[in-house]
C-alpha cells in the first residue's frame, strides 16, 4: 500500500484534496492531505520555507508512513522536493503537480521575470503575506464558477517568508524517482528546469488537458495518475 502525502499550493490547505482523496482510498491506498503552517486551519502559525519542509517530514515520520508518495502542487513542489530528500527510504516516489521545483540556494520567486520584485513588494504591503487573488485569476483553467468560488472562499493569505527564503538541497533533484504533471490547458510547456531533468532515468512527464488546479477540475484523472506513479 502506498501512502500519499498531498500538499497543495499557495493559499490552499488540506481541503483542496477533498475530491481526490476518495479515489485514492477506494483503491486501497493511504491518503494524507496536509495543511502547511500558516494556512487554512493553521493560519496564524509562523512559517518560513523550512517550516513547511519540516511540516512534511513531521507528517511522514510522525505517522510512521512507509512507501510514501509525496505530492506537491504549485508552490509546494519546493518544500516537497526538499522533504523528499530528508525522509530516506520511506520515499517511494514524488509527484510534482504543475509545480515549482526547488533549486539549492534559490527561492520560489527567483524564477520570476523580475526576480520576484513584484511579489516581494506585495508581501511588504500586506503585512508579510502574499495576498489573496480575485476570482478572475482562475479564469481559463477549466474550472466551473462553483469550483472557483470554492477555491476563493477557502483560500488564506500565504506566509511571505516561504516564498523568498532559499531552498536547501543535499543532492541533485534528478536522483529522485519523480513524475512531473504538466497542465497544458493554457498552452504552456515544461520549464527549462523540468526539461533538464526529463532525459534522466528517474523522471517522467505526464500531461493533463486542464488548468493549474486539477484537483478541482479533474480529480478522478489526477488520482489515476497518482496511482500509476505509485505502481512504478
Amino acid at each position: 500500500m502506498a501512502n500519499f502525502v498531498l500538499v497543495a499550493g499557495a493559499r490552499l490547505g488540506a481541503w483542496a484534496w477533498d475530491e481526490v482523496v476518495p479515489y485514492l482510498r477506494a483503491a486501497g491506498q493511504g491518503a494524507h492531505p496536509l495543511t502547511l503552517s500558516g494556512l487554512a486551519d493553521r493560519a496564524g502559525v509562523p512559517a518560513g520555507q523550512q517550516t513547511h519542509v519540516q511540516d512534511i517530514v513531521d507528517e511522514v515520520e510522525g505517522r510512521d508512513l512507509r512507501d510514501v508518495v509525496l505530492v506537491g502542487h504549485s508552490y509546494s513542489g519546493i518544500p516537497v522536493g526538499q522533504a523528499a530528500e530528508r525522509i530516506g527510504d520511506r520515499l517511494a516516489h514524488v509527484v510534482f503537480v504543475d509545480s515549482s521545483l526547488p533549486a539549492d540556494g534559490e527561492a520560489f520567486v527567483s524564477a520570476w521575470p523580475d526576480g520576484g520584485a513584484t511579489v516581494k513588494a506585495s508581501i511588504a504591503e500586506n503585512g508579510g503575506f502574499w495576498p489573496l487573488v480575485t476570482a478572475a485569476h482562475y479564469d481559463g483553467h477549466g474550472l466551473t464558477d462553483e469550483q472557483i468560488a470554492r477555491i476563493v472562499g477557502g483560500s488564506t493569505p500565504h506566509p511571505g517568508a516561504t516564498l523568498i527564503e532559499p531552498a536547501v538541497l543535499s543532492r541533485p533533484l534528478g536522483e529522485l524517482p519523480a513524475t512531473y504533471i504538466q497542465c497544458v490547458l493554457a498552452g504552456a510547456g515544461p520549464g527549462d528546469d523540468v526539461a533538464d531533468l526529463l532525459p534522466g532515468k528517474h523522471w517522467r512527464l505526464v500531461e493533463m488537458a486542464t488548468g493549474h488546479w486539477p484537483m478541482f477540475s479533474q480529480p478522478r484523472e489526477l488520482a489515476q495518475i497518482f496511482l500509476q506513479a505509485a505502481g512504478e
